[in-house]
């Protein structure tokens, strides 16, 4: 368990300011906070559930110790099924139902962010013809829910965004389409400048997974990182946007810049139900929230890999 404590703007831009803190680090800061948080909530990201790997198995239990938390709700990072993009419809109709039938056990609401994994027969091996009534995000939006939405919990804002573009070659990219944009602009003029944001979203807004894990080994870039970030961000310019939620990389990750913290949540399934990414364990955030604060910890699912029959 790994706790990282962000107090008042004035300890991060004296203690925080530029560091940025990769899987397996860990913080000896103690919480200073002596108040109730106003509320708490679960981040999961990258699960990829699926009836191989114990993946079914492994999503139970994550459920089972964020009931037992006992959070306000819980948000996920995208990528809850393994996989969609490449496979025929009844077998991604099936990763949905499971999905869908596992995440009803949680004893609080669920938010769900979209990932690139749950978008239906991009992929032309998948066999999918753009003409299906579910090609694309539309099977997402028809068993899960929008794939772009706002929520409001005290004074902090919550805004899911979905950044996953589609290139003219049927693969995906990161990208926020124009439509998305616009309502972005929207959802923003009603709020004040005091208002705390925090945005969850798949693919990171930052991150420096490419020169620290990989080693700028000839990776694209855009499929590792919103394209248009900067414009996103941009449009949040004289707002408090605190926190960037983010999945895709399974690693742990907090990036600190511009008094946002871009954090990357680790994975539930870590190396796709196949032991620990680079360093980062099967696990989530637990997020406690303040007035103007928040604290997370990452929590170890503990997951011990079994054989796999299937193998």
């Amino acid at each position: 368990m790994k706790e990282k404590n962000f107090i008042t703007p004035h300890f991060v831009v004296i203690f925080l300011s530029g560091i940025i803190l990769l899987s397996g680090c860990t913080s000896n800061t103690k919480p200073i906070h002596f108040e109730k948080p106003l509320f708490t909530f679960a981040f999961l990201t990258d699960v990829h559930v699926q009836p191989e790997r114990q993946a079914m198995e492994g999503f139970s239990k994550a459920i089972d110790m964020v009931n037992k938390l006992n959070p306000d709700f819980v948000l996920t990072g995208g990528d809850g099924i393994y996989d969609a993009l490449g496979k025929t419809y009844e077998r991604s109709d099936s990763l949905y139902r499971i999905y869908d039938s596992l995440q009803k056990r949680f004893n609080m609401p669920v938010y769900n962010t979209m990932g690139n994994h749950e978008v239906f027969g991009l992929y032309e091996k998948s066999g999918v013809l753009p003409s299906h009534p579910e090609y694309g995000k539309q099977m997402f939006e028809n068993r899960i829910g929008k794939r772009y939405y706002s929520f409001d919990r005290d004074n902090w804002h919550f805004m899911v965004l979905d950044d996953i573009g589609f290139t003219d070659h049927r693969t995906y990219y990161g990208h926020v389409d124009s439509v998305q944009m616009q309502w972005i602009r929207d959802d923003l003029i009603k709020l004040d400048s005091n208002t705390n944001i925090v945005i969850s979203a798949h693919i990171p807004f930052e991150t420096v997974f490419i020169n620290h894990f990989l080693k700028n080994q000839g990776v694209n870039d855009s499929i590792i990182l919103v394209t248009n970030g900067g414009d996103v961000l941009n449009l949040f310019e004289n707002k408090n946007l605190k926190l960037v939620l983010q999945g895709h990389t399974h690693i742990l990750e907090d990036v600190f810049i511009d008094g946002i913290h871009f954090v990357t949540g680790g994975a539930v399934s870590a190396h796709w139900w196949r032991g620990p990414n680079f360093s980062t364990e099967e696990g989530f955030l637990l997020v406690k929230v303040y007035k103007d604060s928040f604290t997370y910890e990452y929590i170890d699912l503990q997951w011990e890999v079994l054989p796999d029959p299937d193998i």
